[in-house]
This record gives structure tokens, sequence and C-alpha cells, in this order.
């Protein structure tokens, strides 16, 4: 595909997207309440959804 995204993650980034997505996908099917995750956590998913955002042309290059 020409179209296609690959992001490089490092390996606690990857752990937070995994725990992350697991826990939406989990609390959203029992219809619980999302818990916050740790500072640290946010950190790096932010600079991941960043990643994301610039890699689809939604989020304007810094």
């Amino acid at each position: 595909m020409t179209d296609d995204v690959v992001l490089r993650l490092d390996r606690a980034s990857a752990e937070d997207l995994y725990e992350v997505l697991w826990i939406v996908g989990e609390h959203l099917a029992a219809g619980a309440p999302i818990p916050a995750l740790p500072h640290e956590a946010n950190e790096r998913l932010g600079r991941v959804i960043g990643t994301l955002g610039r890699s689809l042309g939604k989020i304007a290059p810094s």
C-alpha cells in the first residue's frame, strides 16, 4: 500500500498505548468510567498522538 502509516514506538510508549486501548475498550463495553492514567503515561501517549497526527496530516508539523 502506498498510503501506509508506520510509527516506531519505544517500549514504554507501546505498552502505554496497548494499556489505554485495552482499558478504554473494556470500560466502554462495561459502561464503566475510564480511570486516569499516570502523568508519565499521559506524556508518552501525547507524543504518540502528536506523531500520528502529523503523519496523517491532521496536526501541522512542529
